[in-house]
């Protein structure tokens, strides 16, 4: 992901989500260095990932698949490269928050070895006040 990018990763995000990421947060987390990639389609972004790694953890910032290509396994690998990068960069563990409200999200990371780990009460603002997250995790075994 790249500055340049940013109208277009906002578009999605503001399309994707009710409560969503700024620009701001973005430009934030690319001038912090975090790896942020987008996944790109017959020339169009169609999704787009952000990580943080430190030590040997990382963390899932955010991804995201636009609304109209959901449910054709792109989330599934951004998700995979995601967890290749950070294995790349030392990690031994990802955690992530999501809703519970996001019932594909939470599919899909259980599907790929995450596991529920906690709770973070209020963690996402709702239209009703505030969500819960849940706290995921998976350990990055050593490749084969």
């Amino acid at each position: 992901m790249r500055e340049a990018d940013l109208p277009t990763v906002i578009a999605i995000e503001q399309r994707a989500y009710a409560f969503p990421w700024t620009q701001g947060v973005f430009r934030d987390c690319l001038l912090a260095n975090h790896p942020a990639w987008v996944l790109v389609e017959d020339g169009a972004i169609i999704g787009y990932a952000v990580l943080s790694v430190a030590a040997d953890e990382a963390h899932v910032l955010n991804l995201c698949t636009a609304p109209e290509v959901q449910g054709r396994g792109h989330g599934r690998r951004l998700l995979r490269a995601l967890m290749q990068l950070a294995r790349g960069r030392g990690a031994h563990r990802v955690f992530l928050e999501v809703r519970p409200s996001n019932g594909p999200a939470i599919a899909l990371y259980h599907d790929e070895g995450f596991n529920e780990i906690g709770r973070r009460p209020r963690y996402y603002p709702a239209r009703d006040g505030r969500e819960d997250a849940l706290v995921m995790a998976l350990e990055l075994l050593p490749e084969e």
